[in-house]
């Protein structure tokens, strides 16, 4: 039987109106089964639920209709978050901010103080975050979510805001990071070539209420690039092929009565093969 990392079977979330008004579903028939190390992306439209089911995943939002379950093991699953903002706590330092979810001893502060130096941090451990750049507070956050060797790691379109080259170089820590812990990850994006640079597997949600239309595997080796002209290819062939699905046009009542294709034979022939271009 295939053991998952994390198995979401979600019948529906619904966000009940405080006042009087109509009660909004947000997700409905989702399911998501994720293989331990595979680095999954979840892409769909504003407003489809992509960071309420990180909030499910996580537990800060534990009301659904639905069962999840998390990495098996004696101990409950190590499940670490990234959100759009660092969210970094102002009155610590650098290193203070990752240790805060490490226990108190010797051995913490020097797994701090390594992943620290791993991000190009070792000038700054005892600065606070206020005299830090964008892009360095983000490389804080991404050693602060690794410190817990988490054996899922959710990320909430952490790199939005930033300019390219930035990005880029968050991107390379990340997968770097990943590829040394074999974590679990769900990486939500609005950015599709993102999305099929970093992923093994792109899952694409409809328009509100959310539910997954597109469920796509992409092989290839881990070493990738967010310029690469084979994802530019990719990216290309799936706007032609599926022209509403990436705008969000697609009606949650048009995946069930089978309307969506599936991706054609040469999108999908081409995110098997990005294996085989060795810039990425």
């Amino acid at each position: 039987m295939q053991q998952y990392a994390l198995e979401l079977i979600l019948k529906r979330k619904i966000f009940t109106a405080r006042t009087e008004g109509h009660d909004h579903i947000a997700l409905r028939d989702v399911t998501l089964q994720l293989p331990p190390g595979q680095f999954s992306c979840l892409i769909g439209p504003s407003g489809c639920g992509k960071s309420t089911l990180l909030n499910i995943i996580n537990g800060l939002d534990p009301q659904f209709e639905g069962t999840l379950k998390l990495a098996q093991g004696a101990a409950p699953a190590r499940v670490a978050t990234l959100f759009q903002t660092p969210r970094l706590m102002p009155w610590l330092t650098v290193l203070e901010n990752v240790l805060l979810v490490l226990p108190a001893g010797a051995d913490s502060r020097q797994r701090a103080v390594e992943l620290l130096n791993q991000m190009g941090l070792e000038a700054v451990l005892n600065a606070y975050p206020s005299r830090l750049s964008g892009g360095m507070q983000r490389r804080v956050a991404l050693a602060r979510a690794f410190a817990i060797r988490p054996q899922i790691l959710l990320l909430d379109e952490p790199f939005v805001s930033l300019d390219m080259p930035v990005a880029n170089r968050l991107r390379e820590l990340l997968l770097d990071m990943w590829q040394q812990h074999d974590s679990t990850v769900l990486f939500v994006t609005h950015d599709l070539r993102e999305a099929l640079a970093l992923g093994d597997r792109v899952i694409f949600l409809s328009a509100a209420p959310g539910t997954v239309v597109l469920d796509m595997p992409i092989s290839r080796a881990h070493s990738r690039s967010i310029e690469s002209p084979a994802v530019e290819q990719l990216y290309r062939e799936l706007l032609a092929t599926h022209p509403q699905l990436l705008a969000g046009l697609v009606d949650p009542d048009d995946v069930s009565a089978g309307a969506i294709p599936p991706a054609s034979q040469p999108a999908a022939e081409n995110a098997r093969n990005l294996s085989q271009e060795s810039s990425l």
